[in-house]
């Protein structure tokens, strides 16, 4: 059996109440490459007994975790989710209230797109202690591997995160402000977005943006399958289809993208359009 598929050996009802709760960490794992960790991240992850880890965290950040820590696996793919986000958040209550600290190990940075606020909520509410160990985001990592600066003075000078989430079906999220999504001169990154791609790129073009308006993909950012898919806001989602594009991955709207060919790092892989 795979250390990662051991079973948790911590009995927390065994354990009886402490006099005071453990700390809970929320931690940034970075966009994939263990190198991007930072060092605060590291140390934490070497130092700590017992790891709640998400999907997108990579085995050779999880290697950095002593062997004999508990290690609980709480990912969440399309469809397929080992707990409900309120069952992670029970669990990590109930382990820290047992006087066992908690490490929630999450892809890239806690508080972007990553549901640590929804956590770092239910833990003040629960007086739980806790800490927030930042991580390089998906974003910041696919953009520097893949050749897209974020910001330029000639091409954005805004900056937009948004979730393609949004755009599945959810009844109980608020619907995304095209509008402002289509403005001109920035630079739009969808997390999630891949299965709503085609959606994505209709919306922002009925909203004005032009269809000529570079857009890229970017997948399995800073490990060594990355990929990057260039086209337009109107040509992205055949080629993403042909390309057979899939999650992990990012999605890069604005006039940044039209650098990729000058600044992309030496190897980096760019799928022929």
């Amino acid at each position: 059996m795979s250390v990662l598929d051991e079973p948790l050996r911590f009995d927390a009802a065994a354990a009886g109440p402490p006099a005071r709760p453990a700390k809970v960490s929320l931690v940034g794992a970075g966009p994939g490459d263990p190198e991007l960790l930072t060092l605060k991240a590291a140390r934490a992850l070497q130092a700590c007994s017992l790891v709640m880890y998400d999907h997108l965290v990579g085995k050779d950040v999880l290697d950095l975790v002593p062997r004999q820590a508990d290690r609980i696996y709480v990912g969440k793919e399309a469809g397929r989710h080992t707990l409900t986000q309120a069952g992670i958040i029970e669990l990590m209550v109930r382990l820290a209230r047992a006087g066992k600290p908690v490490l929630r190990l999450k892809g890239g940075d806690p508080f972007i797109f990553g549901r640590g606020g929804e956590e770092a909520q239910a833990l003040s509410a629960h007086g739980i202690p806790f800490e927030v160990i930042p991580g390089i985001s998906a974003a910041q990592g696919a953009a520097a591997a893949a050749g897209l600066p974020l910001t330029h003075r000639e091409h954005a000078g805004t900056l937009v995160l948004a979730t393609g989430h949004l755009c599945g079906g959810d009844a109980d999220a608020p619907a995304l402000d095209w509008a402002q999504l289509a403005r001109p001169r920035q630079t739009v990154v969808f997390y999630m977005g891949v299965a709503a791609l085609p959606q994505i790129c209709a919306q922002l073009i009925h909203h004005g943006l032009p269809p000529d308006t570079p857009a890229a993909v970017v997948e399995q950012a800073t490990l060594p399958a990355q990929r990057t898919i260039v086209g337009t806001v109107q040509t992205l989602p055949t080629l993403a289809l042909v390309h057979q594009v899939s999650a992990p991955a990012l999605i890069f709207i604005g006039g940044v993208v039209a650098l990729h060919e000058q600044l992309a790092p030496t190897g980096a892989r760019t799928a022929p359009a």
